[in-house]
């Protein structure tokens, strides 16, 4: 037998997270390729090395000059370097040592996507550090509120077995 839905049942099903954020392809679309730079700064996020993840308790950062990266993904994978340039417009960032040679012999940078790449070292003033501290505690807190409501949780669990 076949199963019909109308639309009311099969919205049920694929229900959202948040009613403020729009699941709509053509506006994801649209805010991702007419976002200032400001958005696209957040959006060209780095994941962070696993030593460092664990030094600092972030799991990301938004990418910036002088930072070194290394390459995950993509035919330029497992070379490193420091980041030269934030391309922002084409969403792209251009790393040492990451070069071609054009037709006249001059060398150019290749543009790397962020995601592609993994901070292996940061460049920390103390703007930077704010913001990891920041990170971080939000991340601690989010543990301790989850231990919270496992606990509870198993407490009332256990309450109820006699």
């Amino acid at each position: 037998q076949i199963a019909v839905f109308s639309s009311s049942e099969s919205a049920a099903i694929a229900m959202k997270f948040s009613p403020n954020v729009s699941s709509s392809r053509r506006k994801s679309r649209k805010a991702h390729f007419t976002a200032d730079s400001t958005a696209r700064r957040k959006i060209m996020s780095v994941s962070l090395s696993k030593d460092l993840q664990q030094k600092y308790n972030v799991r990301a950062m938004p990418v910036r000059k002088d930072d070194e990266v290394q390459v995950v993904r993509g035919i330029y994978k497992n070379r490193e370097g420091k980041v030269t340039a934030c391309y922002r417009r084409k969403y792209i960032i251009h790393v040492e040592r990451i070069t071609r040679d054009k037709a006249n012999g001059a060398q150019v940078n290749v543009g790397v996507q962020p995601s592609n790449c993994v901070i292996t070292k940061l460049k920390l003033d103390k703007d930077r550090k704010k913001i990891l501290e920041r990170k971080a505690l939000g991340r601690t807190r989010k543990k301790e509120d989850a231990a919270a409501t496992t606990t509870i949780a198993s407490s009332s669990a256990m309450a109820n077995v006699d």
